[in-house]
């Protein structure tokens, strides 16, 4: 199995999140893709907070994309020089003001790499608790949900949270926290 050969690349359109390139490919067979859309994101965290009583937090959000009233993960962008997990834990504080006494890595997914190549990284924090209020962005109107363990379990298991990566997640996540 080879990789292709890139033969040349442009971008269609650079903004903050609409980053849209198209490349000129060898494959392997010697075939030339000439044009190949590859859509640029920045690199994601998605969080599962459990609070000192051990409980899971959520967040319910109007999604866009989708045009629907969503309940996910907590989640947000690592910004430049921020290591994944600092941006796990800024975002966890600026969504839900919940603090937690420990972070452990869970997994890094890709979202879809035929088309995209960043990285969402999904964290489990344990021993969260209420320090602050939220620190939305303009553009964020968030409400905190907190289930506990089984409501999350059938709200996972009822195909109730409809982001891909946020389901992924809390999968690692819950196998982890029935192994403690």
């Amino acid at each position: 199995m080879n990789k292709w050969k890139l033969l040349d690349s442009s971008y269609i359109i650079q903004r903050p999140w609409a980053t849209l390139r198209v490349d000129k490919l060898e494959l392997p067979n010697g075939n030339i893709k000439d044009e190949y859309y590859v859509l640029e994101y920045p690199t994601w965290v998605n969080m599962i907070g459990v609070t000192e009583e051990g409980n899971i937090l959520f967040v319910r959000q109007y999604r866009r994309g989708a045009d629907e009233i969503m309940v996910e993960l907590p989640a947000g962008v690592v910004e430049d020089g921020e290591s994944p997990q600092d941006a796990a834990i800024r975002e966890m504080l600026e969504e839900t003001g919940y603090a937690f006494e420990t972070v452990e890595y869970l997994c890094e997914l890709y979202a879809n790499p035929a088309t995209s190549g960043n990285i969402t990284y999904s964290y489990l924090l344990r021993g969260g608790k209420k320090v602050q209020e939220q620190n939305l962005d303009d553009s964020e109107d968030i409400e905190v949900v907190v289930m506990s363990l089984e409501e999350a379990k059938s709200f996972l298991f009822e195909n109730r949270i409809g982001q891909a990566l946020h389901s992924a997640a809390l999968f690692y996540a819950l196998k982890k926290l029935e192994l403690a």
